[in-house]
């Protein structure tokens, strides 16, 4: 299975940098990931988040099973997103793609076409913060499918 992460803007602040790419390696030495960065929205206002979902739901694939990232979505304990992650491969997921928004959230086409809405937490994160929270519990997750040292309960 193929995890890709589909963000809006690209990770701006070098400690979000230096910390997706550590995860994103550790989790490639396991399974494909990439992360595609998508332009944000330079006109601010009405529309926004529309068009930034548009651009979202263009870079899924056919056989994605999407899964948005977002404050108001379910929240998992790090072992049941594994449980999760492990789920989509049993049921023969191809690609598995994670969407971060903008800055103002997802567009209600994006909420609707999701397989799943995910919250990292109920609190609110910068969104390059969010990014490496997501690759670094991605990372967790294919640990704990692999019995892993990394995770301890």
């Amino acid at each position: 299975m193929k995890v890709r992460l589909l963000v809006i803007g690209r990770t701006k602040e070098a400690y979000a940098v230096e910390g997706v790419n550590h995860f994103a390696e550790r989790v490639r030495r396991v399974l494909p990931f990439e992360i595609v960065e998508l332009p944000d929205e330079k006109t601010k206002g009405p529309g926004q988040k529309d068009r930034e979902a548009e651009r979202l739901l263009a870079a899924l694939k056919a056989d994605d099973f999407a899964v948005a990232l977002d404050e108001h979505g379910k929240s998992l304990r790090s072992v049941e997103f594994a449980r999760f992650v492990e789920s989509r491969m049993n049921a023969g997921t191809r690609s598995l793609s994670f969407l971060i928004g903008g800055p103002d959230g997802h567009g209600d086409a994006v909420l609707k076409q999701a397989g799943l809405v995910l919250s990292l937490s109920p609190m609110t994160f910068p969104h390059d913060l969010a990014r490496v929270i997501f690759t670094e519990q991605l990372y967790r997750a294919v640990s704990i499918l692999r019995h892993e040292p990394y995770h301890h309960e």
